[in-house]
This record gives structure tokens, sequence and C-alpha cells, in this order.
């Protein structure tokens, strides 16, 4: 089955709508970023757009890629004194330091919940409230179940992990270059978020497996996901890219900035 992100999507931001007219005033939302590459380019249109369509203005700082780390923590932060949530937009350039420059948003500021876990969380990480709205859309059974996540990333592996082990799942984590290929096989459930194209083919996987698809990449100038498109027919549940997480998780980012906003009010 291919999960339908794009009207799971709709469904929040009907709702979403709603809750930013009752606030009565503009919600904004800022997004920094250094040096984006294609897909980050890709990604943030999609979120001005569906930011626009909700009644939330979006506002992009793009930086130069000699910005240096102390500049962009400045520039975070004078931007969360004026909006009601701030993104730091990933990947950064390799010279600035991106976890001082993440900690640099505060709390109550912080939609994509960096800190997931560490305190007391107000609201899910992005990726992580699509993987639940999912979830229990199709009444996905976590506890004890096995599980696989590529990736140790700050959006995508290192939250989605930590929920898996909050569901009660055995998780187990590989970065790029660690991986078991037989843990694969015999994994319920896949979450993958290192954007390499394709890189999860039908012949690595067992029947009914369920393969949520966080990662993203360029192939020829075309969007394309961790999970090649033949692999669905051996998937109990796929999350196709583009279509798939992709959408919703752009609808619960902005579900958080309203949130945020609301508790300022």
């Amino acid at each position: 089955m291919l999960v339908d992100g794009k009207a799971i999507a709709a469904d929040i931001l009907d709702t979403l709508q709603a809750n930013v007219e009752d606030l009565g005033r503009t919600v904004t939302l800022t997004a920094v970023t250094c040096a984006p590459n294609f897909e980050t380019k890709k990604y943030l249109e999609m979120k001005k757009k569906r930011a626009a369509s909700v009644g939330i203005t979006l506002h992009v700082v793009e930086l130069p890629e000699e910005t240096t780390t102390e500049e962009m923590v400045s520039i975070v932060y004078k931007n969360a004194q004026e909006a009601d949530g701030v993104v730091v937009q990933l990947p950064l350039p390799e010279h600035i330091d991106k976890e001082t420059v993440l900690r640099a948003v505060p709390v109550d500021k912080d939609p994509d919940v960096f800190g997931y876990g560490e305190k007391r969380d107000r609201v899910l990480p992005p990726v992580v409230g699509a993987i639940d709205v999912i979830s229990k859309l199709h009444e996905i059974e976590w506890k004890n179940k096995k599980v696989v996540v590529l990736g140790q990333g700050t959006l995508v592996g290192k939250p989605a992990a930590r929920y898996a082990r909050k569901c009660g799942a055995r998780v187990r984590v590989y970065e790029d270059g660690t991986l078991d290929q037989s843990s694969l096989k015999t994994a319920d459930i896949i979450i993958s978020g290192i954007g390499q194209a394709h890189f999860i083919k039908p012949d690595m996987v067992q029947e009914g497996v369920i393969l949520f698809d966080a990662g993203t990449s360029e192939d020829g100038g075309i969007l394309v996901g961790d999970v090649h498109p033949d692999t669905a027919a051996k998937a109990a549940l796929l999350t196709p890219v583009p279509g798939g997480i992709g959408p919703i998780t752009v609808a619960y980012l902005l579900k958080n900035v309203v949130k945020l906003a609301r508790e300022s009010k």
C-alpha cells in the first residue's frame, strides 16, 4: 500500500487554516538557510506554498556560503525574537557548527523540536509527527517489532529511533557504511533518512515490511527517495517520494508553529 501523504497533509492543513483564523493575527515562521542545495530549495518552495495556504507567512533568510557559525547564530537568535517559529534548514556547509546553530533556536520557537526527548517536548518533531499520524491511520503496531533506522540525522534518524523506542520497538540504527543488510531482510519496519537514491531494493527486504522513506536526493533533476519504487510490491506499506512523508512533514511543521503561536498568545 502506498501512503497518500498529500491527502493526509490536506486534512491537517484544513484544520490549521481554521486555527490560524481563530488566532486573529498573522502567524509567522522564519527559515534560515545557508548555501541551499537543490533539495533544500525545493523543500523551502513547498513549505512557503503550504504556509501561505493556511495563512502563515514564511520568511526565508538565505545566507551566503562564507557565513560563519557566529554570524548564523546571531541571525537565528534575532529572527527568533520576531517570529512565532524559526527553523534552521539543513544541511549546512561543513565549516558551520550545526549543533551550535540549532541550540540557538529557543525551545518555545522551535517547531522542528531539535532536542526531542531531552526535555519536556511541547510538540513532536515533524518527521516523527508524520510517522505517528500514518501509524495511527493505518493501525501500525510498534511494540516488540524489529525496527531498522538508516541514518542518525538530526531531523530523521535520531528522533525516529527515539520515537520507535518509546513505542516499545526493538531498534537498530545504522550510519552510512555500517549497514548489516541481513538486518534489513528481517526488519518489520524500516525508517530511512540517508538521502541515497533508490538504495533499498526489493531483494533487500522481507514480504510485508513497512517502509517509512524519509530520505530525499536528486536523480537527474528529479526528487527521489531512498527506496526503489519496485519495493512497493513486497511492502505492506510504503511512503513514496515524492508524495509520502514529505507533505505530511511540512503540514506537521506548520501545525507545530500554530501551537507555539497559540501558547505565546
